[in-house]
């Protein structure tokens, strides 16, 4: 029987030849993260269940990166239980706000060189399948399932049935990864891909990014997919060869898809025929290409987060932003995803361009993707955000909205005091 990406990594952590749609397996796991805010509640159930050790302390990534730098007393507390945790259980990985390594959590795995092809990965934060550029399994669960992973090295899996997209062609002028996804959720909806793997292939894939790879996968979860996948090709084994210790130079033989796999669907996207796309509130799926419709005017930008925070996406947004100055009357909020990527930027002298410009450079946080901090909404305003998630009161007062852009979508907004393109600045 022809196995999919996916279901060869299952069957393989599962101990198994093969596996199918449906069946339920046991599957051992080679890494496994939480953040300051799924954490604490997998560490009341670990410790209220005597569980004793963790079973491998380097398999285990905690990240405080949601309400950290902390917001008040109750996050504090949070990070601190994690913390605590950590320290006591000799965590390997747990990255501390200001420390070389750390960020939001789905930018430093792979920056780290945590991430490699043919990982069975969890993550009690439901971005967890970000990883799937890499050629990973990788999944969001609840904490409940971290705390008895945590225990164990292991967890069940129903394996997903899998939609084959198949991309074509090349991206255009101001055409991302972030405009990729948010076209394949419009034109599927936010459960067209319920439980499913979305496995991307095509001669399309060579002219996408790792950045562009890893958003999309990112967003995967915003039409109901268990997983992203992407194969592993040589711009994956370059990434991996600057990040993995000892590098890596292959992925593992096993890995890429049977000829004879079998998918519930097949979906082609022709990468050459995408336009910008905003994502209006409140679903990832309420799609509109930019220019088809009139002017939106906003009130704050946010350009960063785990879907575009990463040095691609501030160079993007630098070019943007370059001798030009936020609109009167704009906020405008740029998060570094990484002290790595902050580093790198001011390296290169992209934070000047946003100060310049009239932008807040945020410390690497989540904070303004979920509501919690550094730009939360009032009633009636409206935002752009690069962000991956517009739902009622995704970013503050549950009157606000969330319109989902690109970063040169983003910061052509900021400029322009209204939602629109690069090419309207002249």
């Amino acid at each position: 029987m022809g196995m999919t990406m996916t279901q060869k990594i299952l069957a393989r952590h599962a101990g198994k030849k093969e596996c199918a749609p449906g069946e339920l397996i046991e599957a051992s796991l080679d890494l496994l993260l939480g953040n300051d805010i799924t954490t604490p509640p997998a560490i009341d159930i670990f410790e209220r269940s005597s569980m004793g050790e963790v079973f491998d302390r380097e398999k285990i990534v905690l990240v405080p990166d949601h309400f950290a730098p902390n917001k008040d007393i109750k996050s504090a507390q949070q990070c601190q239980r994690m913390r605590e945790f950590a320290r006591a259980q000799n965590i390997t990985h747990y990255y501390e706000q200001g420390q070389e390594g750390m960020g939001v959590e789905h930018v430093i795995l792979p920056e780290n060189g945590l991430v490699r092809p043919g990982d069975c990965i969890i993550g009690a934060d439901s971005h967890t399948c970000t990883y799937g550029a890499l050629g990973a399994f990788s999944t969001g669960v609840g904490s409940t399932d971290l705390a008895c992973a945590m225990a164990t090295g292991s967890t069940w899996f129903r394996v997903p049935d899998a939609i084959s997209v198949k991309l074509q062609g090349r991206i255009g002028p101001y055409v991302t990864g972030k405009d990729v996804i948010l076209y394949l959720i419009g034109k599927i909806g936010v459960d067209g891909a319920l439980y499913q793997s979305l496995e991307f292939s095509g001669d399309g894939v060579a002219a996408l990014s790792m950045a562009d790879r890893l958003t999309i996968c990112n967003m995967a979860i915003e039409c109901g997919a268990k997983n992203g996948i992407f194969p592993v090709d040589e711009k994956t084994i370059e990434y991996l060869k600057e990040r993995v210790p000892g590098g890596s130079d292959a992925a593992p033989d096993w890995l890429f898809a049977d000829d004879d796999a079998r998918y519930s669907q097949t979906i082609e996207i022709d990468l050459s025929s995408l336009r910008p796309i905003v994502a209006f509130p409140h679903l990832p799926s309420n799609t509109h290409e930019v220019g088809t419709f009139g002017k939106i005017h906003i009130d704050q930008v946010v350009i960063g987060s785990c879907t575009n925070g990463r040095i691609e996406d501030m160079r993007r947004a630098a070019e943007v932003f370059r001798g030009r100055k936020v609109a009167e009357g704009m906020r405008a909020i740029v998060l570094p995803g990484s002290q790595r990527v902050y580093k790198q930027a001011l390296k290169e002298g992209l934070l000047e361009i946003f100060i310049d410009a009239g932008c807040v450079v945020s410390a690497p946080t989540c904070g303004p993707c979920l509501g919690g901090h550094m730009g939360v909404l009032a009633r009636g305003e409206k935002c752009v955000s690069t962000t991956n998630r517009n739902f009622v009161g995704r970013m503050g007062h549950k009157e606000s909205e969330v319109y989902l852009a690109g970063v040169e979508v983003a910061a052509a907004s900021a400029i322009l005091g209204y939602i629109g393109s690069p090419d309207e600045l002249g």
